[in-house]
């Protein structure tokens, strides 16, 4: 049995009764989480589904889904499905999988699209009803003959990316180092080691970050694995956000910079988050004006870390880090976890750069590949002396434009500089003579006098060069967002193609 999977058994079993899960208005105990955990992996081995068997769950933020992830991960594979997705897209995704068993709520089994897919492969089907007597109810019995598909040896799961730029694919994220890290994330909490006895422990963790994400199952099993409960969120909203802090006085919070920028632009009452010590985000770069806002206004520290679906949590800041670092630091996406070995590279000589130059980032640890080989990344990176490191764009996601390389984030933060522009997106678009140029989506800032075009043009040419001024700079209610909550640049790209702006 797995470290991981010791852990969870000894957690789900210090107390039947404490509560674990508060999920639209009602709590889970610990014990009533075992029970549905205990038949979960009852019906999986009575059908020849034991370790290293691909199970796909669809991960909906919802309370009965918690148990069975428990139950699969550390010795099986999760094989993770998406329910937010649009029904035929998660029916392709079923087939695609060709897993043995796929389990999930009734809400996300009974789409049409969904059944049919099921039905069509013969697998096995559970349904998590919610119900304390009968916790998983066998919904289709397996017809397909088995396959070596079936199993994935080693592999804690097979994670979905984002999709933000392009059709979403799944890492095989292998056991060894998905453990390091689901243990590494002790580091980031005073008082807590990844070494410390199974415990309950006082507090309540936020879980609003959707599971289908690397994001929101990490922190699923940081709670558990710290034996904290947690008030569940099916999605994030300030107002829900704001009750769950104020109600249950939540001590840490993480959710990416536009979630973050939400709750500052809402102006929510500074009584009502006095608990939080700590706001955490990732996932997407934070602008560090906005960091500095939220920290003038509320004392909240503003802590951002850096990971990718590939290779798990890669860095990150401390409170002690931010305290003595908060300035001379600033911008970094903190420093590199103790298990994880960084370098700065030429992109094409492959040799590494002084401190504080730009490179590509490579990335050496037993959560990527063997641990033994430098695998590069597709950011572009720069690190200190003393390890604290800054992402500084995307190597795969430069705009050529007759030539010139641009980056989108360089475009992005002029233009967010402007008091009328809340939040912006950037991305290439193909064109006959120059072969890419970039164009530019936002939504207005409340309370100012909306700017046209050409005077955000104007602007941008006082603060960039003229090559990197988008051709196209245009404004909507509202930008396409992948479930966590980074703009769809797919989607966004046939918008500013076919979409009528705001």
């Amino acid at each position: 049995m797995s470290q991981l999977k010791e852990r969870i058994k000894a957690i789900l079993t210090l107390d039947a009764a404490a509560p674990a899960i508060e999920f639209d208005g009602k709590w889970s105990t610990w014990g009533e989480i075992e029970r549905t955990y205990r038949a979960v992996d009852t019906v999986l081995d009575a059908n020849g589904l034991g370790n290293d068997s691909r199970i796909g769950l669809m991960l909906r933020n919802h309370a009965a889904v918690v148990p069975a992830v428990l139950a699969v991960i550390g010795d099986r594979c999760v094989v993770t499905l998406n329910p937010m997705f649009q029904a035929s897209k998660l029916a392709d995704d079923i087939r695609s999988t060709q897993v043995p068993v796929v389990v999930g709520i009734s809400a996300d089994l009974d789409a049409p699209e969904v059944a049919a897919a099921l039905a069509e492969g013969g697998c096995l089907v559970l349904e998590l009803t919610g119900d304390a007597d009968t916790p998983v109810k066998v919904r289709q019995e397996r017809t397909s003959a088995p396959a070596s598909t079936d199993t994935a040896p080693g592999v804690a799961v097979e994670m979905l990316t984002s999709g933000t730029t392009g059709a979403p694919k799944r890492i095989a994220m292998k056991r060894i180092g998905f453990e390091e890290s689901v243990f590494a994330a002790a580091r980031f909490e005073k008082g807590r080691s990844a070494d410390d006895a199974p415990m309950l422990r006082k507090g309540v963790q936020l879980l609003m970050a959707p599971f289908s994400h690397i994001g929101g199952l990490l922190a699923l099993m940081n709670a558990v694995m710290a034996g904290r409960s947690g008030a569940l969120l099916p999605k994030f909203t300030v107002e829900g956000f704001r009750d769950a802090v104020k109600r249950h006085g939540i001590k840490a919070a993480s959710a990416p910079p536009a979630a973050l920028k939400m709750v500052y632009d809402a102006n929510v009452p500074k009584e009502d988050l006095v608990s939080l010590k700590a706001f955490r985000t990732g996932t997407a770069p934070l602008d560090p004006d906005l960091a500095d806002a939220f920290y003038e206004r509320y004392g909240i520290p503003v802590l951002q870390n850096y990971g990718a679906t590939e290779f798990g949590g890669v860095a990150g800041w401390t409170i002690a880090d931010f305290e003595a670092h908060r300035v001379d630091r600033r911008g970094a996406v903190g420093r590199l976890n103790p298990n994880v070995q960084g370098r700065v590279v030429d992109a094409e000589t492959g040799a590494e750069v002084p401190a504080n130059e730009i490179g590509i980032l490579e990335l050496k640890s037993r959560q990527i590949g063997d641990g033994t080989q430098w695998l590069r990344t597709t950011d572009l990176a720069k690190m200190s002396e003393d390890g604290f490191l800054w992402i500084t764009g995307r190597a795969d996601n430069v705009i050529i434009r007759g030539g010139f390389k641009i980056q989108p984030d360089d475009v992005v933060r002029a233009l967010e500089s402007h008091p009328a522009v809340s939040e912006a997106s950037v991305i290439a678009m193909p064109d006959d003579r120059l072969g890419q140029v970039p164009v530019a989506a936002f939504l207005a800032a409340s309370g100012q006098e909306v700017p046209s075009e050409a005077q955000l043009k104007a602007f941008l040419k006082e603060k960039l060069t003229a090559y990197q001024v988008p051709v196209s700079i245009r404004r909507f209610d509202a930008l396409p967002r992948t479930p966590s909550m980074k703009v769809d640049q797919r989607a966004l790209r046939e918008l500013m193609t076919t979409g009528s702006a705001a």
